[in-house]
């Protein structure tokens, strides 16, 4: 935890320092502000990555050298459930992945669909890149992708029915015409 103590305070100014983010454009529903922030390279300032070697390329610019090697002296599993409420708040806040941008877009077309989980997988591939390891982003979304099923399981098993129904449908009689 102390070696990644620094990382948190500078992600967690810079998390609190930003504004925040509100559509302008008025007269518009809520699906056409949608497309428009697909279609956006920049968003309220900030540019959103295209694609996961964009992401990669991103982080690199902003985090430092220091805390790039304290990043990579821990594992991943770490570097995902310690980064997730600073690193990754960042990313879900100006990224736009719960409004939607063109990054949140591509995520779901590759098949992760919530946000947290977005950011799980950047972190995560991030810390590979770090590491020199294989990123394996098939894998990974299909780790997801299995994570995500099982949760949905997990409920359906443990619900509860509210109210079932029996109908009887009357045999069809057997008419010539």
């Amino acid at each position: 935890m102390n070696k990644l103590a620094p990382i948190f305070l500078v992600l967690f100014c810079l998390a609190n320092g930003l504004k925040s983010q509100t559509d302008t454009i008025p007269g518009r529903s809520e699906t056409e502000k949608y497309e428009w922030r697909l279609r956006q390279s920049v968003l309220y300032g900030t540019y959103i990555p295209k694609d996961v070697n964009e992401v990669l390329l991103e982080l690199n610019k902003k985090i430092d050298a220091k805390s790039k090697s304290k990043l990579a002296a821990v594992t991943e599993d770490e570097a995902a459930t310690k980064l997730f409420f600073s690193l990754g708040r960042w990313m879900t806040h100006n990224w736009s992945l719960f409004e939607g941008s063109r990054l949140s877009k591509y995520m779901q077309d590759l098949g992760i669909h919530h946000p947290d989980d977005m950011v799980r997988f950047f972190i995560i591939v991030y810390h590979r890149s770090l590491t020199k390891q294989p990123l394996e982003v098939k894998e990974l979304v299909a780790k997801f992708n299995d994570k995500e099923e099982a949760e949905k399981q997990k409920k359906l098993e443990k619900g509860t029915i509210l109210h079932e129904e029996k109908k009887k449908v009357p045999k069809p009689t057997d008419s010539k015409n």
